[in-house]
């Protein structure tokens, strides 16, 4: 990744691989795009022990996102498994840390988009990608889900969903990311990517 070309940065948080295995989808969508790139990273887990510390390196998967990478984006994709139709509470904490941004506006009309996992088909996937998009609206983000010209949206019998892709997980968490949902994750990518780099090509031909 050059740091001078622009990047989408795709921030996740996955307890068990699922919701990861969809970042990794969408990361591959971004970089099939020329002049850009994907920056792919995760949030430590949080704890209700005070003392319970996370390493400062997770010990596999993408390292932690710092306000900096949020910062710098020109186009920011989301994810987390559903935690009763919400965002998951470490993904959640990440975002509530970010009012200095807000203050100056730094991710205004920037395209952002969101990604879930959940265990079963109605498992509130619609509900946690439509609260993942509260904080990006109040941030000023152009929020961006997947068309139905999307042809696996309709034809999709696992995850899906116009808001972000999906991923059905299984009651035990048996189900690999299938074919239909790794298409519309590939995608949602692609989408993100052509977007970020449009407006900001609109927003320098503004200033």
């Amino acid at each position: 990744m050059s740091d001078s070309r622009p990047y989408v940065l795709v921030l996740y948080y996955s307890r068990f691989g699922a919701t990861r295995s969809l970042a990794e989808q969408l990361v591959a969508g971004i970089e099939s795009q020329a002049g850009i790139d994907a920056r792919l990273r995760t949030v430590p887990a949080v704890s209700a022990r005070s003392e319970a510390v996370e390493p400062e390196i997770p010990a596999e998967g993408a390292i932690y996102a710092t306000l900096d990478d949020l910062r710098g984006c020109a186009g920011l994709a989301i994810g987390s498994p559903t935690r009763f139709g919400n965002m998951a509470a470490p993904l959640k904490y990440f975002l509530d840390g970010t009012s200095e941004l807000w203050l100056n506006g730094a991710l205004v009309d920037k395209p952002a988009t969101a990604f879930t996992s959940t265990a079963s088909l109605h498992g509130g996937q619609e509900a946690t990608l439509l609260t993942m998009l509260v904080p990006l609206l109040h941030h000023g983000m152009v929020y961006a889900g997947v068309p139905y010209s999307e042809p696996g949206l309709v034809a999709t019998t696992s995850g899906g969903t116009p808001y972000g892709t999906s991923h059905v997980a299984g009651a035990r968490g048996e189900r690999s990311v299938d074919d239909a949902e790794r298409e519309l994750a590939y995608a949602q990518g692609k989408r993100i990517a052509r977007l970020a780099l449009a407006l900001q090509s609109t927003q320098g031909s503004a200033g």
